[in-house]
């Protein structure tokens, strides 16, 4: 099966999971049910489509399939940044209550951490890419550390409010949100597009690409904002799935059999699509919302991370 074939089989299957989701047990109720379902069944597919467009492309740039963006610390940031709104203003503090303003302010910190952070690490020559995800764990550790404190200190009763946060829902979906999500992804699509391009470069390595006529510095530094901004979107959106960009991407390159990224891209975000809308309809139909997809997916893609590890230890 050529890849047109492969990247039709998954997209007939993500529609026909999609059409089950929103037809399944509606029996008739078409105007509650439809609208209900599908502003969830949109957000799916925007968090799906986003984690696996920047761990693909982050994973190209750093030339390791193991990592993913969660690695520079944007998920620790964001569960910081929603423990401290409580810890220091209260749960019913209009950050807390107003969604747009929550959503803003977890963005725009996530967007300015990661520029910060790139920008100090590229200005001087001779970083790689390696001390930037050096730097970047330790930030998450310590970002780890400082919420955990917090969360200690915390009352209890306004300790739910960040456990809410902690895990990815989507369950309750803000609408406003997710018209503005739609935006911001659609320019962030448009405005990589031109990069795009280079990613199959980007994969042979920095010398080769250097060699080739890229501009490795400028590329990598756009792509890493790029990533960095669709990773803050969707974990304001949903909250942090730290595995699902791993399980993934991996399954994409196993499945596609090509260095490809436009193969690669296209094929990580329908298999997202699928194990999304998929595993929602087993937390749902079968589980009766008794566990968080997030869990499922983490458990998943945490044993799929393990195997991952043993296989190139078995190489070296």
């Amino acid at each position: 099966m050529g890849y047109k074939g492969k990247l039709t089989t998954l997209f007939v299957i993500a529609v026909g999971l999609i059409i089950l989701y929103l037809t399944i047990g509606a029996n008739g109720n078409w105007e509650y049910v439809l609208p209900r379902r599908g502003y969830k069944i949109a957000a799916i597919i925007l968090t799906g489509a986003t984690i696996a467009f920047s761990t693909m492309v982050f994973q190209t740039i750093t030339n390791n399939r193991i990592l993913t963006p969660s690695i520079i610390g944007l998920d620790s940031l964001y569960l910081l940044v929603q423990t401290f709104i409580i810890f220091t203003f209260g749960s019913l503090s209009v950050v807390m209550i107003n969604k747009h303003l929550n959503f803003a302010v977890s963005i725009g910190l996530m967007v300015v951490f990661a520029s910060l952070l790139f920008k100090l690490l590229f200005k001087r020559e001779g970083q790689n890419i390696y001390f930037l995800l050096l730097v970047g764990l330790v930030f998450g550790t310590l970002f780890g550390s400082l919420t955990t404190f917090m969360q200690v200190l915390i009352d209890p009763n306004e300790f739910l409010m960040v456990q809410n946060r902690m895990f990815a829902s989507f369950n309750n979906v803000n609408t406003d949100i997710l018209w503005i999500s739609i935006v911001l992804i659609v320019i962030i699509f448009l405005y990589s597009y031109r990069y795009i391009k280079y990613l199959d470069i980007l994969s042979l390595g920095k010398e080769h690409a250097v060699n080739l006529g890229v501009d490795y510095d400028h590329v990598v530094k756009r792509l890493l904002i790029i990533v960095a901004v669709l990773v803050a979107i969707a974990t304001a959106l949903v909250g942090p799935i730290t595995f699902l960009g791993l399980l993934v991407a991996n399954v994409a390159h196993e499945f596609m059999k090509t260095y490809q990224h436009k193969h690669l891209i296209a094929g990580a975000v329908l298999i997202s699509v699928v194990a999304l809308v998929g595993g929602q309809l087993i937390v749902e139909r079968i589980f009766t919302f008794s566990t968080p997809l997030s869990v499922i997916i983490n458990f998943v893609g945490g044993v799929y991370f393990l195997y991952l590890l043993l296989k190139e230890t078995k190489k070296w």
